[in-house]
This record gives C-alpha cells, sequence and structure tokens, in this order.
C-alpha cells in the first residue's frame, strides 16, 4: 500500500496546540495523509527548544568521546531495564548484519514502585549531572511532544483525541542516543543500520546530519533531507496494527556516510501490558490480518533476540522469552523480505 513517493511530507504541526478543533483536525488529516500514503514525515512548530536540542548533542558527545573503558563502565548489560551504553556489534538484526555504530539507550525512568517488567524500571546513568539533567528535560520535552502526536494520529482516524492516553500513562518509550563514528574505510559496502522497520507506534528523530533513506512502493530507496528545526516521524509495526492497516511502517535504513552523525530517535510506545491488536470500529485496509501481541512482552523478545548479552542469557538458560514470543521482523506486516 505504499506510494511511489519521492519526498518526504513537511507538515508545520503548531496548529495541534490550538484551541480550535477545526485547526488541530487541519493538521491530523495532513498527519494521517502522511501515515496513509509514506509511513514518514517531517515536522515543526513542535515547540521543542533549539536549547533543549543542543544540550541533548553536547552531552552525547562528551559521553562518546570518552576512552572504551570509561563507557563500557555503563554497559547495558549492567542494567535492570536495558539502559545504558551500547558498544559497536552488540546489535545484530534480522539477515545477520551488524550495525556499524554505538548508542546509549534510556527509557521512562520508573522509579515510584517496585520494578515489575524488564524494560520499565529506574535508568542507568552516566557518572554525569549535567548528562542526567540535559537529557532528562529533551526526554521529557519529546515524550509530551509524543503525546501530542497520539492525539493529532486519534483524531486522522477519526477517533477521540485522547483515545491513546489510557494506555501512554507509563510508555515503554526509549530514548536512543546513537553516534555513527567516522568512516575510515568509505568504500565498503556496510550500512550504518540495516533495513528495518521501528517495532513501536512511531518514532520522533532528531537528527544531526542526513544519511536516512526510506523504501517506497516501487522499491526505490529515497533520501530524507536535513531539515532545519524539524524533526523526522516514522510510523511504526505496532501503529500499523492499532490502525488495521490504515497507517503503515515503513522500511527505512542509514546509509554509510563518510562523517560522523549523531541521531536521536525516541520510539513512542504504549505502556506495558497494552494489547496490541486493531482498534475495534475500525474497517481493515486492504487484505492483511493482524494478530495481536503485548506491548512490553513483544518488545522485549524483540530485543532479547538483538542484543548479544541477552542472546547469551538465553543460550545459557538464565532468561527465557515471554510466552508467545514472535521472531524477528515478523510482526505488522511480516515486512522480513526488506530485511537486508
Amino acid at each position: 500500500m505504499h506510494t511511489n513517493f519521492t519526498s518526504i511530507p513537511l507538515i508545520d504541526i503548531s496548529g495541534l496546540y490550538s484551541s480550535d478543533l477545526t485547526e488541530r483536525q487541519r493538521v491530523a488529516d495532513a498527519l494521517g495523509q502522511a501515515a496513509r500514503e509514506v509511513g514518514f514525515l517531517q515536522v515543526y512548530g513542535h515547540g521543542i527548544s533549539s536549547d533543549l536540542r543542543e544540550g541533548l548533542i553536547a552531552q552525547a558527545q562528551r559521553f562518546f568521546a570518552r576512552p572504551m573503558d570509561e563507557k563500557m563502565r555503563f554497559y547495558i548489560g549492567n542494567s535492570s531495564n536495558h539502559s545504558g551504553y551500547v558498544p559497536e556489534g552488540e546489535e545484530q538484526y534480522a539477515g545477520g548484519s551488524k550495525d556499524l555504530k554505538e548508542a546509549y539507550d534510556l527509557s521512562f525512568d520508573y522509579t515510584e514502585a517496585p520494578q515489575r517488567f524488564r524494560l520499565l524500571g529506574p535508568n542507568q546513568w552516566p557518572d554525569s549531572e549535567d548528562f542526567r539533567r540535559e537529557v532528562s528535560a529533551y526526554y521529557t520535552a519529546a515524550l509530551a511532544l509524543g503525546d501530542t502526536l497520539f492525539r493529532g494520529f486519534a483524531l486522522a482516524l477519526g477517533l477521540p483525541e485522547d483515545s491513546f492516553a489510557a494506555i501512554t500513562r507509563r510508555p515503554t518509550s526509549q530514548l536512543r542516543m546513537i553516534h555513527y563514528p567516522l568512516d575510515t574505510d568509505p568504500q565498503a559496502d556496510r550500512p550504518g543500520i540495516g533495513a528495518h522497520t521501528d517495532y513501536e507506534c512511531f518514532t520522533i528523530l532528531l537528527p544531526t546530519a542526513e544519511g536516512l533513506q526510506v523504501l517506497n512502493g516501487q522499491g526505490e530507496w529515497i533520501d530524507v533531507p536535513l531539515v532545519a528545526d524539524a524533526f523526522v516521524i516514522n510510523i511504526g509495526d505496532m501503529f500499523e496494527v492499532l490502525s488495521n492497516g490504515h497507517f503503515i511502517a515503513t522500511s527505512h535504513r542509514v546509509r554509510k556516510v563518510s562523517a560522523e552523525r549523531y541521531a536521536f530517535p525516541l520510539f513512542c510506545a504504549c505502556d506495558y501490558d497494552t494489547r496490541i491488536a486493531p482498534i475495534a470500529g475500525l474497517p481493515p485496509r486492504g487484505t492483511h490480518t493482524y494478530s495481536p501481541v503485548i506491548c512490553g512482552d513483544h518488545l522485549f523478545a524483540q530485543t532479547a533476540q538483538t542484543f548479544r548479552y541477552l542472546r547469551q542469557r538465553i543460550e545459557n538458560g538464565t532468561l527465557t522469552l515471554p510466552d508467545g514470543s514472535l521472531g524477528l521482523a515478523s510482526f505488522g506486516s511480516d515486512r522480513q523480505e526488506v530485511m537486508r
């Protein structure tokens, strides 16, 4: 159902903050068209200040400039909620490719009660108060933007504006701080990140350089331009399922670039125990039938099959996947054929 798009829609979403429902619906309709036809869009008028964005980028630059032994003190395998430093080669996606990147992963910092879920608990923070303050401030602002977009997408589907509010109170929404080091071998046939769709509902991406490419309906890779003050938004597998196929998760990749690059995706998801299935009353778009999953269990199962430290625990019997766990790239529209 992808169109043969050749560019990514650019939308001013300031109207979503209007007190006039007609204005909010106008913007929602534009969001809906992009989500149905492309699965990707760029937005401005979002209200997140340049100070917050620059503070996040500065903290990432400082952390990733540390020696490897210092970064590994905060290795993600030391955490209880899958937060911390991710060295190059830790992740391996469907198809067996390893990405050329390092990252620091953080999630909703849940400290108000004992930890019940594997992906929802206290974050592992580096030994820097500046890092924690600046990154937390950005996460809070970006999560609030996610709530605004959830309301806009609800209107786009013809649903009440607050339809997703009850299932996004303590979400399994992860912020990744990703560093693509300078490629000293630009001729090597190795992508920064291989082709994939995102697991969650949608992603709010802040990039510092170009490199992201999106697959259109004709099988062509379309470059996503770097637009000042704009975020890249893309639909994920869970929103495709919730929308009963009206919104589409689009395969994308990060092509190899001969320059240092940072990217900050916030993967907006639902609360851990949310059942992800087509919303009642939404007629199907197309012929695909979607099977339900539990949000947190599915995200954890996909994560556990991707990250080396979790795969090792599965192999030695100290970790088991949730009942009914699916294999990699086997949810949504089963886009395994584009995982290359």
